[in-house]
């Protein structure tokens, strides 16, 4: 050890002096006035759950708008050749390709700022708001997966369930619906990703979400490097653990069409 004892400290000399070894050492105390100084870590779960409850709720609003649209156009486009078509049923179908077009077509950030300062000027809680604009703009997104599950699935199992006696709505919930679910898991377990990061874009409109309180911690320190880092971290480990469970539920529903 006494032999070796000159070289380590001759390399920890070279070595510490190294600029990108001052730079990694520099980062401890510039990530604990981020993270720990003055609790600074409950804002960060703070923004994370408000994050986290935008997601859901806007998905949950997505998925019921988005089946009523996708319902609507695909009673529409199964209509049989050569019969009258259903003038009630072209005219929403008409405003559900309306609706699907202007909210696909336009930018996420603008559709916010359209919801902020336009159509709900008055309301001040932003995650509110916030929460409207990621619903109606994933429900335009939901209403072309789960429609393009519906007709994925054979028109032969609808006039089977119409023959039992099963009305259109009956049909669709008991045989239809089940059977295009599995078609359509991989797309809207993705589309609960995007919808998870795309909630970071209602720090713009003030919404106190994840990203929000990362940039007032950025601005209190003079130092937005860690709080940035920190949080990229975050949405990183909550992705790959959302990818793992859908990927674990897609595995299971192949094991039980096997049985």
């Amino acid at each position: 050890m006494s032999v070796l004892q000159p070289l380590l400290d001759w390399l920890y000399s070279r070595l510490y002096n190294l600029p990108p070894v001052q730079w990694l050492i520099s980062l401890g105390p510039r990530f604990h006035l981020a993270f720990i100084e003055g609790d600074r870590w409950k804002l960060y779960l703070q923004g994370l759950g408000a994050t986290l409850e935008m997601t859901v709720v806007a998905l949950c609003f997505g998925v019921i708008l988005g089946l009523l649209v996708a319902v609507v156009r695909t009673a529409h486009d199964q209509q049989r050749p050569g019969r009258r078509k259903n003038f009630l049923l072209g005219v929403l179908n008409a405003l559900c390709q309306i609706y699907t077009t202007v909210i696909r077509g336009t930018p996420m950030m603008v559709q916010l700022l359209i919801w902020t300062f336009v159509i709900l000027p008055t309301v001040r809680n932003k995650i509110l708001v916030g929460i409207a604009g990621l619903g109606i703009n994933s429900g335009a997104y939901v209403a072309e997966i789960i429609r393009g599950g519906l007709m994925s699935v054979d028109v032969g199992q609808s006039e089977a369930g119409r023959s039992l006696g099963l009305n259109y709505i009956d049909t669709m919930r008991f045989i239809v619906i089940p059977q295009a679910f599995k078609n359509i898991l991989p797309s809207m377990g993705n589309e609960f990703i995007t919808l998870f990061k795309d909630t970071s874009l209602v720090q713009a409109i003030g919404g106190a979400e994840l990203a929000y309180y990362a940039s007032t911690i950025g601005g209190r320190t003079f130092d937005y490097m860690p709080p940035y880092i920190g949080i990229a971290v975050m949405y990183l480990v909550i992705v790959i653990a959302l990818t793992w469970a859908q990927s674990k539920l897609e595995r299971r529903l192949r094991q039980s069409d096997r049985r």
